[in-house]
């Protein structure tokens, strides 16, 4: 039997409609497993759980010194990240030649994609041993270490992603603001730039994402210390992240250690999920603006 054009249609939205909520509902899921989890861990310790003692073997399970962490490496990967990958995005989109643009890209998007392992074994061979030397450490293991190799490992996803809303601007925009006699840098400056200033955004905030979710590569190079450094702005100290925690502890929890564990896993989901939902927003708006919505 031959299916008529709108019979498949219908088959093929409802097909992919399937697709989707599927992967919503697998994402529902996930979060309702980790809660169920964690809810021992949020009924029974309540806001001491946002304390900084932890002492798993005397039942002390504060978690301030993993979002320390966490908080501490992200922003010294930020710092490095968002400055380089600004000016990558600028340089690839407006300024380089086409033919390097084109090799230049691909290997970019190829760098996003390389394991976190891999960064890791980077940052306990070349950066630790310098880091350590360079700066009279007693060991090269600390959360300037971890911020460093995240910084880039963020770098190529901020790089493509701005790339990708810088050249999402009309080229008639460029051209009337070179008609009007501003030069190639005002016009990246006064017209370009703020007009893709959205979508720059969400690359920042799809970087940060990756490096607040990122594992092995800071388990390897932060030291794994549960406490905050004092004073608290020395990034020399070792320490660790929320990911750190999980992965280090995992295997030897149990009991209420375990519910911690996931509890800090809740925590971590919300905050990578609130970041993809804000960066999803901030693209949806450029393609908006562009489009004359």
């Amino acid at each position: 039997m031959r299916l008529g054009r709108n019979t498949k249609e219908i088959l093929i939205k409802n097909m992919f409609l399937g697709v989707a909520a599927l992967s919503i509902l697998i994402i529902l899921f996930i979060f309702i497993f980790l809660f169920k989890e964690a809810f021992p861990a949020f009924r029974e310790m309540g806001l001491s759980l946002f304390t900084s003692d932890w002492s798993a073997s005397q039942g002390k399970f504060g978690i301030n010194a993993a979002v320390f962490g966490s908080v501490a490496v992200t922003g010294i990967a930020m710092l490095i990240a968002v400055p380089l990958g600004i000016g990558g995005a600028i340089f690839l989109s407006e300024i380089s030649p086409p033919r390097l643009r084109v090799f230049l890209k691909p290997v970019i998007e190829l760098l996003a994609g390389i394991p976190s392992i891999v960064y890791g074994f980077i940052g306990v061979t070349v950066f630790v041993p310098y880091l350590a030397k360079t700066f009279d450490m007693l060991s090269g293991y600390s959360l300037l270490t971890g911020g460093i190799i995240l910084g880039i490992m963020a770098l190529p996803t901020i790089v493509s992603i701005s790339d990708d809303a810088l050249k999402a601007v009309p080229r008639e925009i460029k051209e009337a603001s070179l008609a009007l006699g501003a030069s190639k840098w005002e016009t990246i400056k006064l017209v370009t730039f703020p007009s893709a200033i959205s979508g720059v955004t969400a690359g920042c905030i799809m970087g940060i994402g990756r490096a607040i979710g990122e594992t092995m590569a800071v388990m390897l190079v932060v030291g794994s210390v549960m406490r905050i450094p004092s004073p608290s702005f020395d990034v020399f100290e070792t320490g660790s992240t929320i990911t750190a925690l999980i992965a280090g502890q995992m295997g030897e929890a149990w009991g209420m250690h375990t519910s911690v564990l996931f509890a800090t896993a809740v925590i971590l989901f919300l905050i990578v999920a609130l970041l993809s939902v804000a960066s999803d927003l901030l693209q949806a708006r450029v393609e908006k603006k562009f489009r004359g919505g």
